[in-house]
This record gives structure tokens, C-alpha cells and sequence, in this order.
């Protein structure tokens, strides 16, 4: 302990910066788009991913740090980084991603769709009859719907809104050059199918797919400008596109009504202050300079790239009727718990019930609240929603559950980022069925997933209560690994009340029977039980943490981690995101590894065991380790009760740390390294034997 003692564990050298190791996720990400085990179309959605999470980095994580820069604020990092650094670093990164993305994409992505009878061409390549026939189409679906906008002396510049194409027309007037700024419709395809020369004479045969010819909407625009300027003299166009800050600012406290408060505030998120100006590397630095001066954009933040622009679009491909390009659809396993007993209510009777999706089917889920709102004998129904997507079975089960003996209370969290608006949809749907809907505590996002039934049972009540650790979201997840647990346990049902009443009335209450609830107790409950596991190590015996999550970045937590190293426990962490730890530091961090699994589905699940067998304490949940989630967010986590729900989730920790197909580890000096099988063996891919056997 003398050497514990001497380590200053706040030094900024023991972190990573979280900027930059977000900026390495995404860089796996991307190297999923090269790996050939993925299904060509597949390749091309990471690509895809790859770009709109980079967009959101921008919107939200460097907009802060520009933010910072103009206020001169410190930004008190745990790596000690100032603003004006991670912006620099940010910036050198942008540029060589954009790159390697463009590589991939024009030397291996593209090739093989050609290849596949799928192929992208410029607008000047195609034939005289093909530009005809596009150009019929420009007039009759597109030309209508597009407005020009002069920019002179009597036109101001016109506010570009958030990620939308533009482009900049370039025409001579009389003796002088005016631009004018075109913006690409949103409500229209960003490929044009190309009409193909004559229809075929007989059916293709099996297992023949018709040619593809696709090009790019901003190309067929900038090829029939006269129609927009007839008469005038077009000397260039050049694609560009904005990013803006689309963070909410809302200070809930002075907002009368928090509902109206954030609609008011989406209104101007698509036009907030510039972030970033993405143009194609064609447009001369003098239009450039120009551009960025009237966008209030630091040269900075200007990236020059080969088009295409906007490689977020390209997830339309995958909506090509090419289904032996992409991966098969998935047939997730109704676990034998719910087949043949009944109701799901006594399912739940038998036992508490652990799964585990996309593997385990989410239909209990749905099932769960669709049953409790159609139960005559059901007297209360509330839950959580965070991301619910369109159409939601769940909330359309709320929605019809109300009647005079059935209470239903939502609580609705309306500032889930970028789901705002669905969820105001939700709520005002809701409220206007009769659902008691509520958004939350002041300054705190409510992101715990839960729903609790109260059901009458012979004399008495019984309390059904669903944890989750995903979103009640049946589209997500069909592609997020997540928990779902079933009980009727008491004190879990009664966690599960008082929390309820904590969220939507004036409760204060603290103590909970199992439940770890954030900001409450979860913080101290966890450092307790690292801190157990270190003081099994302190005596000599076995100590054990594994953990699975999104991020890691509370400093906090971190140290706690670093001492439970340094006394000898065993952590092993499967981390997908951000991880602002650094392992195999000598005397600080020498026990720890960490590893990202990034592949097929997204790792979403939450995960935190402490100790080994028999003992072994395991809590699934909400939270990532993260300041946010443990201090400024209502999350929960929740004890697995039974032996045989602990072994599962140990069996898909002990598989995932040896995954050799889609893992990565990190090194001390914050790379990655891309795990392989020893030379003889094959890749061990842990989502795939997940597919083949039951969780």
C-alpha cells in the first residue's frame, strides 16, 4: 500500500482525452467497412454509421469545445488537454479520416458494386439518351420543388440549415460574376436510378439480379441549371454542406411549461450557430474564404474533401432490393419461459426471466405491456421511455390502456437527444388519451428503463416489474445488444413504486431494497464494491471485476479502479465507446484490460460483476460509468437474484473478452490493436456462436 500512496492518480498522464477516444471508436467503425466478413452492402452501411456519428461529434462535442474557446472558459479535462488542443488534435484527426473514408469508398467499396451489378456513375458518363430521360425526370419530380437564391447586394446570404446539401452556383451577370445557393431537397432520393436502355426481353434467371445504374441527385441538378437560371451564363457549381450546433440549452427551471419549452428550442437547433463547412476540394480558396466568412466559420473548422459530400446518404443503397448483399434477417428465439405457460404474468410467477436481444426475442417486451394494458385485473400501469421510435406497439399498448379502474403514469424523457420531437409526438399523444405524463426532475435526463405492473392477485396486489438496459424501442432492438429482466420480486416491486413516485411526485426518497438509482446511490454503492474486491486482494484471495459498457469516464471511478489494481484484483473491461482509462501502466494499472467489440450489432448492453463464483455479485443496467449517468441522470441498476441468470451473463463476459473476430485492445498509449486468433486457429466471433446457440 506505501507504493498506492506515492501515485498521484489524478495526473493528466493516466488519461485519455474522451474526444480522441471517441474519435478511435469511430475509426473501428469504419474498419468494419473493410472487413469481408460483413456482406458488401453491409460494408457500405458502416460507412454510412461512420459518417452521421462523425456529424454528431461535431453538432455536439466540438461545438461545445469552440464554445469554451470563445468564452475562454477552462475545460478542466482529468488529461488536462485545454480546448484549444483537443480542437487542433480533433482537427489533424477530421482530415485523415476523411481520407481513409473516401479510400475505402472509391477503391474497395465501390469496385465491388460494380462488380454486383451495382454501379455509381457521374452524370458525364452517362449516354445522350440517359441524360435525356433524367433530365424529363429533373423536370417533372425535382425542378418543381427547388428554390435558387441570389446572393448580392439586394439578396443577403441565406441561413444554411444543419447538414443539408447546397450548392453554390457560380453565373455571370452583365460583366461581373453573383452566385446564387440551390439547396438539395431532403424529401428526395439522394440516387437516381438511371431508366435502363430497353425493358428485358425474358426473366432473369435465378439467382440474376437486374443492373443498377445510379447517380447522384446534386449532379443531375448542377447538369440542368439553365432550367433554374434560363439564359444566364453558369460558370461553376460546387457542392457544401454546414454543420451547426444542435445542442438544447433549456434552463428548466425558469421553463413554466418544459414541453412547450423544448419545441420552442428545436426550432432553432437546425440552425444554430456553424460548427463545421464540409465542400468539395474542386472549389477555388477564393469561394472558400468566401463562403466561410458569410457562415461565421473558422478556417479551422473548413475540410475540402472529394465528393461525394453528405456519406451519411449512403444507407439508401442498402434499401436496394439486393438481399444476397446484406446479412439474413435475424429470427431472434422466444425463450422456452414464455412457451405454453399461459399468460406472461405467470411466466413471471415461475421465475424471474433474463434476455438477451436481438437474440432473445423483444416481443416479451411488448407482449409484457400489451397484456397489462388489455388485464382487467391490472390497476396500474407505469414505465419509462426514453427512445421509443416510430409507431411504437408500446406506447400505442399505453395509449389504449387507460379506463376507470387502470392507472397508467409515463414518464417521458423529452430531452433524449436527436429524439425530441417523436417523444413530444408520444407525450401529446398520450396526455390526450388520458396517461398521466410526466417529464422528469428538473435537471436531471431520466434514461433508467423500467416498467412496473400492479396487478390484482386473489386478496392482495402483486407488482410485475421489467429492467431493462436498451431502450423500449422494438427497432433498435433488432440491432443493440441489450438485457431484459422479468420479475415479481417484492423489494424490487417496491424499488420500483418508490422510484416511480421519486419521478413523477415530490418523494424524496433515498434507501432502496436492490436497486442502484443514480444520483442517489449508485455512485458510493459502486466504489463500495470495488472496493471490496480490492480488499480481497489486500488479504491474498481471488478478486475479480468485469465489467461491460458503453464508456468509461469518470475520473472518480477510474482512481477506484486504478487502487483496486495496484492491490491485486483482476479487471478485466469490455468497453465499446469511449474509455478514458489506460491500462497496463506499471504500478497503476499493470491488472487491468480493456477491450471494444465492434461488429454486426451494437454492444448496448451494461454489465458489472464483482467477485468470482458462488459469490460472484453481478448488476445489470442503464448506466455507463460516466459523470453524466452517475451524477446528472435518474439510472438504475439492478442485482441478478438467481445462480443461473449470473452464469449466463459470466459465459457472455468470459466470450466476449476472447473474441478474436471482432475485438480490439487497448494499449497503454491509447491505441488499439485489432485481436486475431493464433496463428492455426480460426476467429472466435462472439456475436455469431451468440446466433448459434441460446443465450
Amino acid at each position: 500500500m506505501d507504493t498506492v500512496q506515492k501515485i498521484n492518480l489524478s495526473d493528466p498522464s493516466l488519461y485519455i482525452n474522451r474526444e480522441l477516444s471517441w474519435l478511435g471508436f469511430n475509426e473501428r467503425v469504419l474498419e468494419q467497412a473493410k472487413d469481408e466478413r460483413h456482406p458488401l452492402l453491409e460494408r457500405m452501411r458502416f460507412v454510412a454509421i461512420s459518417e452521421t456519428n462523425l456529424d454528431e461529434f461535431f453538432m455536439i462535442r466540438v461545438s461545445g469545445l469552440q464554445q469554451q474557446v470563445v468564452a475562454e472558459l477552462p475545460n478542466p479535462v482529468p488529461d488536462g488537454m485545454t480546448p484549444e488542443e483537443q480542437l487542433n488534435r480533433i482537427h489533424d484527426h477530421t482530415g485523415r479520416f476523411f481520407a481513409d473514408q473516401r479510400a475505402v469508398l472509391e477503391e474497395e467499396l465501390l469496385p465491388a458494386l460494380k462488380k454486383e451489378g451495382i454501379e455509381l456513375v457521374s452524370h458525364d458518363d452517362l449516354s445522350k439518351r440517359e441524360q435525356r430521360e433524367l433530365r424529363e425526370q429533373f423536370a417533372r419530380d425535382i425542378l418543381p420543388i427547388l428554390t435558387p437564391l441570389a446572393v448580392d447586394p439586394a439578396h443577403p446570404f441565406p441561413h444554411i440549415s444543419n447538414l443539408s446539401l447546397n450548392l453554390l452556383v457560380v453565373i455571370r451577370e452583365a460583366d461581373r460574376e453573383v452566385m446564387a445557393r440551390i439547396k438539395v431537397p431532403t424529401t428526395i432520393k439522394r440516387f437516381m436510378k438511371v431508366p435502363p436502355d430497353a425493358e428485358p426481353e425474358e426473366e432473369l434467371a435465378p439467382g440474376m439480379h437486374e443492373k443498377i445504374k445510379l447517380v447522384r441527385v446534386e449532379e443531375v441538378i448542377a447538369a440542368n441549371l439553365d432550367e433554374l437560371f434560363p439564359g444566364k451564363e453558369i460558370l461553376a457549381c460546387y457542392v457544401f454542406q454546414v454543420t451547426r450546433n444542435a445542442d438544447l440549452v433549456i434552463e428548466e427551471d425558469e421553463a413554466s411549461d418544459l414541453l412547450q419549452a423544448i419545441e420552442d428550442e428545436l426550432e432553432g437547433r437546425w440552425f444554430g450557430q456553424s460548427v463545421r463547412l464540409m465542400l468539395a476540394d474542386s472549389m477555388p480558396v477564393e469561394l472558400r474564404e468566401w463562403l466561410a466568412e458569410h457562415l461565421k466559420i473558422n478556417p479551422d473548422s473548413t475540410y475540402a474533401v472529394p465528393e461525394p459530400l453528405g456519406l451519411g446518404d449512403f444507407e439508401e443503397l442498402t434499401h436496394l432490393d439486393r438481399g444476397d448483399l446484406l446479412y439474413s434477417p435475424l429470427t431472434p428465439r422466444v425463450p422456452p419461459e414464455f412457451r405454453g405457460s399461459g399468460s406472461i404474468f405467470s411466466a413471471i410467477r415461475q421465475g424471474d426471466i433474463l434476455l438477451y436481444h436481438p437474440y432473445d426475442s423483444f416481443s416479451p417486451v411488448v407482449e409484457f405491456v400489451r397484456a397489462a394494458a388489455a388485464d382487467p385485473g391490472v390497476l396500474a400501469i407505469k414505465q419509462t421511455l426514453y427512445r421509443t421510435g416510430s409507431n411504437s406497439p408500446i406506447v400505442e399498448a399505453l395509449s389504449g390502456a387507460r379506463d376507470e379502474q387502470t392507472q397508467v403514469a409515463v414518464l417521458v424523457e423529452l430531452k433524449a437527444r436527436f429524439d425530441e420531437e417523436p417523444n413530444i409526438v408520444w407525450a401529446r399523444q398520450l396526455e390526450a388519451r388520458g396517461v398521466h405524463v410526466a417529464y422528469g426532475i428538473v435537471s436531471l435526463k431520466t434514461h433508467a428503463k423500467m416498467c412496473l405492473v400492479v396487478r390484482r392477485e386473489g386478496s392482495g396486489l402483486r407488482r410485475y416489474v421489467h429492467l431493462g438496459t436498451g431502450n423500449y424501442n422494438p427497432g433498435t432492438a433488432r440491432i443493440y445488444t441489450d438485457f431484459s429482466y422479468f420479475t415479481d420480486d417484492e423489494n424490487l416491486g417496491e424499488d420500483g413504486t418508490d422510484l416511480f413516485n421519486y419521478l413523477t411526485g415530490y418523494s424524496e426518497q433515498e434507501e432502496y431494497h436492490e436497486l442502484l438509482v443514480a444520483p442517489l446511490t449508485m455512485r458510493e454503492k459502486f466504489v463500495e464494491l470495488v472496493r471490496e474486491q480490492a480488499e480481497r486482494a489486500g488479504r491474498g484471495e481471488p478478486a475479480h471485476i468485469s465489467c461491460k459498457m458503453n464508456s468509461l469516464t469518470d475520473p472518480k471511478i477510474i482512481e477506484e479502479f486504478y487502487l483496486a489494481s495496484q492491490a491485486g484484483v483482476k479487471i478485466e473491461l469490455v468497453i465499446r465507446g469511449i474509455c478514458c482509462l489506460k491500462p497496463c501502466l506499471e504500478g497503476i494499472s499493470e491488472n487491468i484490460r480493456v477491450v471494444s467489440l465492434v461488429g454486426r450489432f451494437l454492444e448496448h448492453a451494461r454489465a458489472f460483476a464483482f467477485g468470482e463464483g458462488d459469490g460472484e455479485k453481478i448488476y445489470l443496467g442503464s448506466a455507463d460509468l460516466m459523470q453524466r449517468n452517475l451524477d446528472r441522470r435518474v439510472e438504475t441498476l439492478f442485482p441478478l437474484r438467481e445462480a443461473q441468470h449470473r452464469q449466463k451473463v459470466r459465459r457472455l463476459l468470459d466470450l466476449q473478452l476472447s473474441d478474436t473476430a471482432n475485438a480490439w485492445e487497448l494499449n497503454a498509449d491509447g491505441s488499439y490493436a485489432r485481436l486475431r486468433p493464433e496463428e492455426g486457429n480460426a476467429p472466435l466471433d462472439s456475436q455469431a456462436l451468440l446466433l448459434e446457440e441460446p443465450f
